[in-house]
């Protein structure tokens, strides 16, 4: 698969892809970064909304899966085992490897998989290099470090190319 820092696609939130259309799709495994997409920086527990979507994506086959690059001890763990889902933190995206470790634990190939995220030159990039579809979605919040807002600012070319061809 081409180095490609295009997304298929721009949704608002991780909610708005629907399981459903997933489905329609050949889908079945979701890797899903944690933060700034499942929840705001330092949120230690799902929210309602996402557990419900978790078991919307349950209910049709397709079972959900952490991908994080977070250092902070336990992060991803303790997140994950709130929701009841695997995870695999320290991932190192954007490199290829951490993304078929994961296809290799869920036993999965790369096109019945996306991956859900914020961020272009990790979560983007690296699905595309890994050959999984990757689904950028608006970043939760941004506040609080501007180092956030000069990333987003450099990545919107590649998110206003990513709204010309959606997925879903």
């Amino acid at each position: 698969m081409a180095l490609s820092p295009i997304p298929q696609g721009f949704y608002p939130t991780v909610t708005a892809l629907k399981p459903e259309r997933l489905k329609e799709k050949g889908i079945t495994l979701v890797l899903a970064d944690l933060d700034n997409t499942l929840v705001p920086y330092g949120v230690p527990v799902p929210t309602p909304e996402i557990v419900a979507w978790k078991e919307d994506l349950e209910r049709n086959g397709i079972q959900l899966f952490i991908l994080s690059n977070s250092r902070r001890p336990g992060r991803a763990q303790t997140f994950a085992e709130a929701l009841g889902v695997p995870y695999q933190g320290h991932s190192g995206k954007p490199k290829k490897a951490g993304y078929l470790r994961a296809l290799e634990r869920m036993g999965r190939k790369p096109e019945e998989t996306v991956m859900i995220g914020d961020q272009i030159f990790t979560d983007t990039l690296g699905a595309n290099n890994a050959g999984i579809i990757p689904l950028l979605i608006r970043p939760i919040r941004l506040a609080g470090n501007p180092g956030r807002y000069v990333r987003y600012a450099i990545e919107t070319p590649f998110r206003w190319m990513g709204k010309k061809r959606p997925f879903l």
